[in-house]
């Protein structure tokens, strides 16, 4: 019945194209058939490593009998919320309102127009604790298409109208883009309140932030290390939550111990069992804040942990989620098939029989090695346990369980697999490109040896390389792509900004000037895309359904999720351009899309971290380092101490001092056989050195 599912791009719909529902993409034609029937819109969001999107696919799209009620009431849709975030948004906004709270698979009902007038989450198949069956909402819902047209109408124009009004607030708290000689400049006194918000939410006894469910707060840690490397107030406080915060998540059952790479989040406050999805978004942001953490971190153990918790999650992206091409897949699923059954976490949990079986076969002292793991904590109802030390191991146990990972790893990889979803998304691929980019730098620099660090770029240059030839045709960037072929929507806000982050972190990392140039290219292209008449939207092209759905007002949303917002990642990737170009436009474009931290800061820092890292990387000038030289070792020394000195707000060039695409580097001579380093800010530099002592010196003054 749902063969229209069957070439999609996404390994969602993919898994629903031998469902008996008679399901169809969200498309115009799909609403054309709700109207030439007369019939309401069931509109099924969710995604492919997401648990109970499985279990209710099973339990009720997969029954014949429910398959039979909903294709003779509706027109059913199935929406991947990773290949449509526009559509997952306005409709999760729906939910929210109607329900007070939200989550996936998601169940909404609409007009054949787009708009909602019913919605909720999971339905059991049969009545459960209060909560109605699947089949007892279809048939109500039916019921009130047919015989309470009005009120039906009634409700749909009433959440039409909140979601509108959403859309005001979105535009108000962005603000005006229009910069006028009043704007006045950039103030970052806010941003020591939101230091002392985070402190206020800080787990004490287990770490991070907040109670059970525990997500990794990405983005927000990438405003602590940036906060937290400056002369600010409050940059201590920062930078210790940061600390512990990434050593408590390194150690923990969140963190795979055996092959690298992050779960989604746990479901315990002690970050003992994850919900075991991996997210291409999530591991993209933490393989970069664990390179960034290597420098900072205070103390020896805590720098190598770090570069270990990188390099091991690169090297999981590489086996597990790279696709033919040099592309990165959106996730691994939660479950794993088993005997036929799917079951959460199958693949990686074990019980002490297990572990003692392969430890004694490989030679260790089992006990000892269990003497290093948590597996009380870690337990889960079936018995097995998540691998997790829930404490810094000494030198000697950290030596002990690097030893016997191999062995352990060899028996997981025999066991069965959780499935991958293959689609490629621009957005998160940036993040990834980025993220290895900056990892091979920190291992190079910490001494790693240079083939390691190497083969980290060249992921990330077969990444770029995928995302342009692949994505990116005639000025125009695809969200998605499948088996190396782009498909379905133009890329949002959030692909062109974060493709754009990747290709000038492969810039600031290789000094090879195509990426500059492509980033530069994706810049411009989001600024003509993204801005209509003076307001900031996240889609370039909204459809009829979700302009009725929410309004004819549209803007975009500036708050942060587990990914950094649209709104922040271009204002990012706009601070970047223009201190490598030297553009006041878009510098103060920018600072005008910054705007919104002064609000949110204090009262939701967690859903303005990456704006508020901007932020600082605005006030910081932001710091702008060029090298010019034909002596590699020369430029490669003045490199490192740059990165060193300059924390993760400095933007880096490097050249040979010749002709150049980049204005950071225009003008800035170096002797022959010889190498000098430019520190600037606004393009205003300081005298060039070429001792990376003075130049250290020069960092040094200018923090002061």
């Amino acid at each position: 019945m749902a063969e229209r599912l069957r070439n999609q791009a996404s390994a969602y719909l993919r898994q629903h194209a031998d469902n008996p529902v008679d399901w169809w993409p969200f498309s115009e034609e799909a609403f054309a058939e709700a109207r030439r029937r007369n019939v309401p819109v069931f509109i099924s969001v969710g995604y492919a490593a997401c648990h109970w999107c499985h279990v209710m696919a099973h339990e009720s799209f997969e029954d014949a009998a429910t398959a039979q009620y909903l294709n003779e009431h509706f027109v059913s849709v199935k929406v991947d919320r990773e290949e449509r975030p526009d559509v997952d948004a306005v409709y999760m906004a729906a939910t929210q309102a109607l329900t007070g709270q939200g989550g996936w698979p998601m169940s909404v009902f609409t007009l054949p127009d787009g708009r909602t007038f019913y919605a909720g989450t999971y339905f059991p198949p049969r009545q459960l604790q209060g909560m109605p069956s699947f089949q007892q909402v279809m048939e109500a819902v039916s019921s009130a298409w047919r015989d309470r047209p009005a009120e039906v109408e009634a409700s749909a124009a009433q959440i039409a109208a909140h979601l509108a009004s959403a859309q005001a607030g979105n535009r108000r708290l962005i603000g005006s883009l229009e910069v006028t000689a009043e704007s006045g400049p950039l103030s970052g006194e806010v941003l020591e309140a939101a230091v002392e918000a985070v402190l206020e939410q800080e787990d004490q006894r287990f770490g991070g932030l907040g109670g059970a469910p525990k997500f990794p707060p990405s983005p927000l840690l990438r405003f602590l290390l940036v906060y937290g490397s400056t002369d600010r107030p409050a940059a201590g406080a920062a930078a210790s939550v940061a600390d512990r915060t990434l050593e408590t998540m390194a150690r923990s059952g969140l963190y795979d111990q055996l092959e690298g790479g992050f779960a989604r989040y746990t479901v315990d406050r002690a970050w003992a069992i994850p919900h075991f999805e991996k997210m291409l978004y999530d591991n993209a942001q933490l393989l970069r804040l664990y390179a960034h953490w290597s420098r900072s971190a205070p103390s020896e153990d805590q720098r190598h942990l770090a570069l270990q918790v990188s390099a091991d999650t690169a090297a999981w992206l590489a086996k597990r989620l790279r696709v033919e091409g040099g592309g990165f897949a959106s996730s691994l699923d939660a479950d794993t098939l088993v005997d036929g059954h799917r079951r959460e976490g199958a693949t990686y949990v074990w019980t002490p029989d297990e572990l003692r079986t392969v430890l004694s076969d490989s030679g260790a002292d089992a006990d000892a090695v269990l003497s290093l793991l948590d597996l009380e904590t870690g337990r889960m109802e079936a018995g097995g346990s998540t691998l997790h030390f829930g404490r810094s191991l000494q030198p000697e146990e950290e030596q002990l369980w690097q030893r016997v990972r191999p062995a352990l790893l060899a028996v997981r990889d025999r066991r069965p697999q959780p499935d991958r979803d293959d689609k490629v998304v621009a957005g998160w691929n940036g993040l990834a490109i980025a993220g290895l980019a900056d990892a091979a730098l920190a291992l190079d620099d910490a001494g790693d040896p240079g083939e390691k660090a190497a083969g980290l770029l060249d992921l990330a240059r077969d990444a770029a390389d995928y995302l342009l030839r692949v994505h990116y045709r005639n000025g125009l960037l695809a969200r998605v792509s499948h088996a190396g072929t782009a498909a379905g929507i133009e890329g949002l806000l959030e692909d062109y900004a974060g493709a754009a982050e990747g290709l000038f972190a492969l810039f600031a990392a290789t000094g090879e000037e195509q990426w500059y140039r492509k980033a530069e290219e994706l810049v411009l292209a989001a600024e003509q895309r993204f801005i209509v008449d003076g307001v900031l939207q996240d889609t370039a092209v909204r459809t009829d359904q979700l302009a009725a759905a929410q309004g004819s007002l549209s803007a975009a949303d500036p708050m942060d999720g587990p990914t950094p917002s649209g709104t922040a990642l271009f204002a990012g990737v706009l601070v970047t351009y223009a201190a490598y170009s030297g553009s006041s436009r878009h510098r103060a474009l920018a600072e005008a899309l910054l705007s919104h931290v002064q609000l949110v800061a204090a009262r939701a820092p967690r859903a303005g971290g990456w704006a508020m890292s901007v932020l600082v990387q605005a006030l910081e000038g932001p710091r702008e380092l060029a090298v010019t030289g034909s002596d590699p070792r020369l430029v490669r020394q003045l490199l490192r101490t740059g990165r060193a000195a300059g924390g993760p707000a400095v933007v880096v060039a490097s050249g040979s001092g010749g002709e150049t695409a980049v204005p950071l580097l225009r003008d800035r001579p170096a002797p022959d056989g010889g190498a000098l380093a430019y520190l600037c800010r606004g393009m205003v530099c300081s005298r060039p050195v070429a001792d990376p002592e003075e130049l250290a010196a020069q960092f040094r003054t200018l923090n002061s």
